[in-house]
């Protein structure tokens, strides 16, 4: 069977990293984990490694862990043996209703999940989201344009959400060199007059 090209790209990019340290969690991540529930169960959509999925364990929470990558799921359930973890293409991804109370998304842009996670989320549950801007082409003009967020699109795709914290524009990245990123921490709202939101893409 031949393996995804994304697969192979993210196995051979995990392989290389094999030796190294664990990545810590995401700035943003650490910043709003004090507002995030201590119980429950969270999802990290795209989790590579397992370093955002363990501050929730640590925290308190039963989290799955999804990547396209085994060699990140076999690292990061070999790290922290109560991360549950799955490999699976998430472009094929189908998210179960009103499960979750934390859903993380890093670095990983697929705008079919979006309404999925309305869905997938608990009332009050939720959401951590950051990726990169088109404003990184300016440093990596080779970049896949598809995969780079529009100027206040995840503003927009989620202004019907209870947002705690929302930024747009350069920070710094772990790599210790600068970022063009959307950030996002928001809550899917308890409000019964949002449900007819859910069942429509953005």
């Amino acid at each position: 069977m031949t393996l995804n090209p994304d697969a192979q790209r993210w196995n051979a990019r995990y392989l290389r990293q094999a030796a190294g340290p664990a990545e810590p969690p995401r700035q943003l991540l650490q910043d709003v984990a004090h507002r995030l529930p201590a119980s429950g169960l969270a999802l990290d959509v795209a989790m590579g490694r397992g370093s955002n999925a363990a501050l929730l364990l640590e925290r308190g929470l039963r989290v799955i862990g999804f990547d396209i990558s085994w060699v990140a799921a076999r690292y990061a359930k070999a790290r922290w043996p109560a991360l549950n973890v799955a490999v699976l293409d998430l472009t094929q991804a189908v998210l179960p209703s009103d499960t979750f109370d934390v859903i993380l998304n890093f670095y990983y842009l697929d705008r079919a999940l979006w309404p999925q996670y309305w869905r997938a989320l608990k009332p009050g549950g939720w959401l951590v989201i950051e990726t990169m801007t088109r404003d990184m082409l300016r440093l990596k003009p080779d970049l896949n344009p598809s995969y780079l967020l529009e100027p206040g699109e995840l503003r927009t795709a989620f202004a019907d959400w209870d947002v705690f914290l929302e930024y747009e524009g350069w920070c710094a990245s772990q790599d210790g060199q600068r970022s063009a990123v959307s950030q996002l921490a928001a809550c899917r709202p308890h409000t019964a007059a949002f449900a007819s939101l859910a069942g429509g893409g953005r």
